[in-house]
């Protein structure tokens, strides 16, 4: 199994546990690794035999839109069984960031990974 990815997709969500948070959309910022078959793909040259990252990002971003969460950790876990089942995907790594949720910091997140990893 080989490895398609995503980088720094931003959606916009409502999350957070204090009052202010929940009256407000924040960007947060996701990474992805999708385990997927690429010489299935490499040998037709077809995007329908492919995983298709296009698709994958704006199902992403309107299921990050459509959520409301209080946890980055509930968001992250709904989010890798969602693509999951959507897109049959057998391995994934996540990685949510809240970009300057805690002062000093760049941004605090949660990485999960589910699933069989390439090569298990």
């Amino acid at each position: 199994m080989d490895t398609v990815y995503i980088q720094e997709l931003k959606a916009d969500a409502v999350i957070g546990v204090r009052a202010w948070e929940r009256r407000v959309r924040q960007t947060l910022v996701l990474d992805l690794e999708l385990g997927a078959d690429i010489p299935a793909a490499a040998a037709t040259d077809a995007v329908a035999d492919a995983l298709d990252y296009d698709a994958v990002s704006r199902h992403v971003v309107a299921w990050v839109r459509d959520s409301d969460y209080h946890l980055v950790e509930t968001l992250a876990e709904g989010l890798a069984a969602e693509l999951q089942r959507q897109f049959a995907i057998p391995w994934l790594r996540l990685q949510v960031a809240k970009p300057g949720a805690v002062p000093g910091a760049r941004a605090v997140g949660v990485r999960l990974e589910r699933g069989r990893p390439p090569g298990a």
